[in-house]
């Protein structure tokens, strides 16, 4: 789409309600992405839709805008299955900001909280559930949460979700609602066999929107590779982070990989961040939130976590790692070049990886091309770990210097107590 074809879309002309136009120019929000412009009208209509779209095109208001205004007609609920908390968040805090001014309520359903007080939430009768599909499982086995009212139902990323091993419990959750009549939204970056195979199962006729084809990389990012062995990677690191201002993300293959690249851009003089599962909820929001804020530049990352990752002006993303999943690639990079900046991806690839280098190039039908690495200025070796410290007798107790066979101690109270060497 032309920039003069995008400077000529409206939400007025979308069939959307005065009341809901009217919270949308209060909170800002002028021109449609290409996903809004093409699936609020047809999820106005309530017809089951499948859209495909990177990560920050604007799917949440593409189904966020239809559920608010078909709530109020219908008098149902709405369900949002999503691949991780921080994306349940985040698109929460959207729907919010949207629905509560017309009266709507909202709930999120997460891991990683108490669940008394989301028991609580739930009592009140909300309008629309947001949950990742482990925590409702939860809700429904305690039969806390009731999905018989349940009539319009979203699946966000739901390609993530299922190579997240979601399947079974997104299966049992729609199974959960009853027949009859409903709309079913699905959205995902890629469409692979069995995201469609789930589409048939549950889903009528539903309308594909494509606002590019599956695996195509944003237009503004600009790609490019470096071989490099594995120990110069972190060398390779500080010379690209020493270029870059801006906020810089970095995607780690494992958690491990990502605390030990966190110590070594330390070392560099750089503050970073980590955001991967073993961080507590509370630890991943303020890596998040400082991210957001600019108090932190850099964070690094692991696929899981990254879902929810809506930070806008990332001006790099780094694939330290290569993914397991070559689609994951067209994921990880989406994160910058977003609403209509320019963005760079920089991808290491060590030599024995070669191979998976060409399927990431078929799957987004381009060649990347390959820089030659730079001279090392300073060589950057990975930061051990620190040992843990074994607590013996010895390191434990200060000892005085020996007098007469004996050894001194301090007591609780202060004072010298000796004991004979035989009763260490």
């Amino acid at each position: 789409m032309t920039k003069k074809q995008n400077e000529n879309l409206s939400f007025n002309n979308l069939g959307i309600s005065p009341s809901i136009l009217g919270q949308l120019e209060k909170l800002g929000f002028n021109i449609p992405t290409p996903i809004q412009h093409q699936a609020i009208p047809i999820g106005i209509t309530g017809q089951d839709l499948m859209g495909i779209a990177q990560t920050g095109t604007g799917k949440t208001l593409a189904f966020g805008i239809p559920m608010i205004q078909n709530l109020h007609l219908k008098k149902c609920t709405g369900l949002i299955l999503l691949p991780t908390r921080e994306l349940a968040l985040q698109v929460e805090s959207a729907l919010r900001d949207l629905g509560q001014p017309l009266g709507l309520r909202t709930v999120v359903l997460i891991g990683g909280t108490p669940i008394e007080p989301q028991m609580r939430q739930l009592a009140k009768r909300p309008h629309i559930i947001i949950a990742t599909p482990g925590r409702l499982m939860d809700h429904l086995q305690r039969k806390r949460v009731i999905l018989n009212t349940t009539k319009i139902i979203v699946l966000d990323e739901a390609d993530r979700m299922l190579d997240m091993g979601f399947e079974p419990d997104i299966k049992r959750i729609l199974s959960a609602i009853p027949k009859g009549e409903k709309q079913t939204m699905l959205f995902s970056a890629t469409m692979p066999e069995k995201i469609t195979r789930l589409a048939r199962s549950y889903m009528r006729s539903p309308l594909r929107v494509e606002v590019a084809p599956a695996g195509t990389t944003a237009e503004h990012i600009e790609q490019e590779v470096f071989i490099v062995p594995k120990p110069q990677k972190l060398s390779l690191l500080n010379e690209i982070l020493a270029q870059y201002q801006e906020r810089i993300l970095i995607f780690s293959r494992t958690k491990h990989g990502a605390k030990k690249i966190c110590r070594a851009i330390d070392q560099m003089g750089h503050r970073s961040a980590e955001l991967h599962s073993n961080k507590s909820l509370a630890q991943r929001t303020r890596a998040l939130e400082g991210f957001k804020s600019g108090r932190t530049r850099i964070l690094v990352a692991t696929d899981i976590a990254s879902r929810g990752i809506d930070v806008r002006d990332i001006e790099v993303v780094i694939n330290f790692d290569l993914p397991d999943n070559p689609e994951d690639y067209v994921h990880r990079i989406g994160r910058t070049g977003r609403a209509g900046k320019a963005g760079r991806a920089i991808s290491f690839v060590v030599p024995e990886q070669k191979r998976d280098l060409i399927t990431i190039e078929r799957l987004i039908s381009a060649r990347l091309p390959v820089k030659p690495l730079p001279k090392f200025e300073k060589h950057i070796v990975a930061p051990q770990a620190p040992k843990p410290q074994i607590r013996t007798w010895q390191n434990s107790r200060p000892t005085a210097k020996p007098r007469g066979g004996r050894n001194f101690a301090r007591n609780s109270h202060g004072r010298k107590t000796a004991f004979k060497r035989g009763n260490r």
